[in-house]
């Protein structure tokens, strides 16, 4: 008993002492999408405060495969903390639907949750629709091209859950992640883009494209003219984009907790959070624990979502 005892206390102080020496090398975040869209710019907003600890931060773009390039090379990085993921929906919808490299969510530990945004259906301004029930009117009489995410991403669940219940024939275009939607509707190449709220938020403010649904439950921080898809005919729609951390499975949970705790802390300040809601994203600050809880519930709530559109990953 005594020996047992010993033991764990040993183990114990062991992993104090990597926390305390952790980080011991520059921290890499790796950003799974596309560059310029809300997943980069979060991971640089955390990066000074993960420096904090003592090491240089580097933000690596890794875009392509529907995020599945960028979450392998962090699933294969030694668990040590100093290889973290930006984690998006797209961590929880690659396992429902594509055929992995890696061991879906047990490949990762969560560390620590960031921020929110809705998506957000936004229209050329040459389109004559200023609410969600024109453009259904409209798609019906002849169908609209609109610009969206990858197939089977959580982007284009939203959207086929969408056409689904509003039965618009809604042409919905491909585009590697919401900024290169979003600027496709603005050049005229598409007449709706379906994206979310933090990449389209520029052009909505200079009258590039305008604002007809967000599909957050309530009215959108700076955006609160424009109304939800629940209020708009859709009771109950709600599809958030979220954003958080995670690190290699096997990551000390030492380590873990002392990333998560300067992350939170981050985003807690009233900074960042200003920083935020100026462009349309909300923080969402959780710490390792309540971020898996919100992965459990997020992967449930997808599933279903696979399982009434029939959406399959290509």
């Amino acid at each position: 008993m005594r020996i047992a005892a010993f033991a764990l206390a040993a183990l114990l102080a062991s992993f104090g002492a990597l926390a305390q020496d952790f980080p011991s090398r520059p921290i890499r975040i790796v950003v799974p999408n596309p560059p310029g869209g809300t997943v980069e710019l979060i991971a640089r907003s955390i990066a000074p405060a993960l420096e904090a600890l003592g090491q240089p931060v580097v933000v690596e773009l890794k875009p392509g495969g529907n995020s599945v390039i960028g979450l392998d090379a962090v699933a294969r990085a030694a668990p040590d903390g100093h290889t973290l993921v930006m984690a998006t929906t797209a961590m929880v919808t690659a396992p429902l639907v594509l055929k992995l490299p890696y061991d879906g969510m047990n490949a990762f530990v969560p560390v620590a949750g960031v921020a929110s945004t809705p998506n957000v259906f936004v229209v050329h301004p040459s389109l004559p629709a200023s609410t969600i029930g024109q453009l259904v009117a409209l798609s019906k009489a002849q169908p609209l091209n609109c610009a969206s995410s990858q197939p089977a991403s959580a982007i284009n669940l939203a959207a086929e859950r969408f056409k689904l219940q509003s039965h618009a024939p809604l042409n919905l275009i491909p585009y590697q992640g919401g900024v290169l939607a979003v600027q496709a509707t603005v050049a005229g190449q598409t007449q709706v883009a379906f994206a979310p709220l933090s990449d389209a938020a520029p052009h909505i403010a200079s009258g590039r494209l305008r604002a007809i649904a967000v599909t957050s439950l309530e009215r959108h921080g700076a955006w609160r003219d424009v109304p939800t898809l629940a209020e708009s005919g859709y009771p109950g729609f709600q599809a958030l984009q979220w954003f958080g951390v995670a690190a290699p499975a096997g990551t000390p949970k030492a380590v873990v907790d002392k990333l998560s705790a300067a992350i939170v802390r981050a985003v807690e300040s009233p900074e960042l959070r200003a920083r935020f809601a100026a462009l349309g994203i909300q923080a969402m600050p959780m710490g390792a624990d309540r971020f898996a809880a919100h992965l459990r519930s997020e992967t449930a709530n997808l599933a279903e979502v696979v399982r009434v559109t029939g959406i399959k990953g290509e």
